[in-house]
């Protein structure tokens, strides 16, 4: 593992507080649901479908932490209006997937699948970022459950709902749909969700996703 970090390019904004935004010290607890166990025997971590990839693969816990490990700093930023600046993640680059599996040029988008049936879209060039990375430890140590532990998904550029908890996969998508919080259902947030740009909720006219549960 380098021992310098990639520096997320938001980091260097000279200002660093999105619209609307209010800075935090600290790190506020927001998730649907309770807190899943955590497993080590059972966990693993999968990679899908064929013919999006190559073959399907699948990392046990011990498996997934002997990849090769990367440094980001960068900046968080809520939908629910806070910014906490100067983070230190430590964990798996998403570009470390591309190391074990062959994707599809058709492949556009991809949706994380977590805990509990929690998932999040994003479009493929966001997910593969140099500064988006599968996190393990925050700030030089392990993540707490609350926060995500054992493996959360980063994606500084992006509002922090995006930034899934509880991460279990991947799944590459030709089209875009909803992931949870995405969903009707469940407040309709944003399909990308950038704070610079307030991408918060989905336009009532869209289409897509429309008929999900």
């Amino acid at each position: 593992m380098a021992d310098e970090p990639i520096i997320s390019p938001d980091t260097r904004r000279d200002n660093r507080i999105p619209p609307r935004q209010a800075q935090t010290r600290k790190w506020p607890v927001l998730h649907a649901g309770r807190v899943p166990d955590f497993n080590p025997a059972t966990w693993d971590f999968g990679i899908i479908p064929v013919p999006l990839v190559d073959e399907v693969k699948r990392f046990t816990w011990d498996e997934f932490c002997a990849l090769p490990r990367t440094k980001v700093y960068a900046d968080m930023h809520c939908v629910t209006r806070w910014s906490l600046l100067d983070n230190l993640w430590e964990g798996v680059a998403t570009g470390e997937l591309l190391n074990h599996v062959k994707v599809s040029p058709a492949a556009k988008f991809v949706m994380v699948h977590c805990e509990y049936g929690f998932s999040t879209n994003l479009p493929i060039e966001d997910f593969f970022n140099s500064d988006c990375l599968f996190a393990l430890k925050h700030n030089g140590a392990d993540l707490t459950p609350d926060h995500g532990y054992p493996l959360r998904l980063v994606v500084p550029k992006l509002y922090a709902w995006k930034s899934a908890k509880w991460v279990r996969g991947v799944e590459f998508m030709e089209q875009d749909r909803p992931g949870f919080w995405e969903n009707w259902s469940n407040g309709g947030y944003h399909m990308r969700g950038d704070p610079w740009t307030e991408e918060r909720f989905r336009d009532e006219n869209e289409t897509i996703g429309r008929g999900d549960l």
